[in-house]
């Protein structure tokens, strides 16, 4: 089965800066797809450039097998956007909000108020169903803008940041919406983040995007496991003590020691405080320090 989105040598340019470096990646169709890195890292832009909002300067860029430079106008209509901002109509109710937007990809009325009924019931809305966007809380907000992009019933959801800003327990209830909406509508999805408990939690692949170039792909816990360990073991405002079967890394004021299982990081808990110490799997932020920064990791001598 041929690729929902496939790009080549992707490139996007604003003036004299180079946001997006000749990226090269597929999406397969179903997968949950997410794309990692700091703030701009060219997430947004590529994400941009898919979902036929912004142009690629240069490069191959096909969705749904139309390509993005000629087809943008079918492209998206067969894919829901989610951008960083909640751009409701502040003047209209919920239900209107998704009765308006639907207008744009000529929905016959009934279709679009049948569909609109079933979003809120599976958003969670329906008790919001006549209330103005501006009363609304912020993950309200973001659970109707998710409603919204999928008006179209689209073959690829695309969300930009979906949950930032957002208090843990809201990003959570999305998480769960998210789930469930790709196990019964079989969607896939295209996610950029930068948390990483969101890309380990939502995404079965990933790209690692720095300063508009990809630094690692791949299955997000095949990722970890193939440079660490799988135990880590924080220890806190201490100096680090030799250990032949642990590799050290420190980060700032805290040592992180990366062993195979719990017996070898034994001795190192039980020669500091308990309030010290943190024992833990390796992480995808284990991963994206290693590869992006901070500057002041170092690698330890044993």
């Amino acid at each position: 089965m041929s690729p929902i989105v496939c790009a080549r040598h992707l490139t996007k340019d604003y003036g004299p800066r180079r946001a997006v470096k000749q990226i090269s990646f597929t999406v397969a169709r179903g997968a949950r797809f997410g794309l990692l890195g700091p703030n701009g890292a060219g997430k947004s832009t590529t994400l941009r450039m898919i979902a036929c909002r912004i142009p690629p300067t240069s490069g191959e860029l096909s969705v749904n097998g139309l390509d993005a430079r000629r087809d943008a106008k079918r492209i998206r209509a067969q894919l829901g956007f989610v951008p960083q901002e909640n751009n409701l109509d502040p003047d209209l109710s919920v239900i209107q909000n998704l009765l308006a937007y639907a207008r744009y990809f000529h929905l016959h009325p009934h279709t679009a108020r049948e569909r609109a009924a079933k979003l809120l019931h599976f958003l969670a809305l329906e008790d919001y169903r006549n209330a103005r966007v501006e009363t609304l809380s912020g993950g309200l907000k973001r659970r109707l803008v998710i409603a919204r992009a999928l008006i179209n019933r689209p073959h690829l959801l695309i969300l930009d940041e979906p949950t930032a800003g957002l208090d843990p327990h809201v990003r959570q209830q999305i998480w769960n919406m998210l789930d469930r909406l790709c196990r019964l509508e079989q969607l896939t999805l295209l996610i950029s983040t930068h948390y990483m408990d969101e890309a380990e939690r939502l995404c079965d692949q990933l790209l690692i995007m720095d300063q508009g170039r990809i630094v690692a792909s791949g299955n997000p816990r095949q990722l970890v496991a193939q440079r660490f360990p799988p135990y880590a073991l924080e220890v806190r405002h201490a100096d680090a003590i030799p250990s032949p079967n642990a590799r050290v890394i420190r980060r700032a004021d805290t040592h992180i020691y990366f062993a195979s299982t719990p017996e070898e990081l034994a001795p190192i808990i039980r020669s500091y405080p308990p309030h010290y110490t943190l024992l833990r799997p390796a992480n995808l932020e284990d991963l994206f320090l290693e590869l992006i920064g901070p500057h002041f990791d170092e690698e330890c001598a044993p």
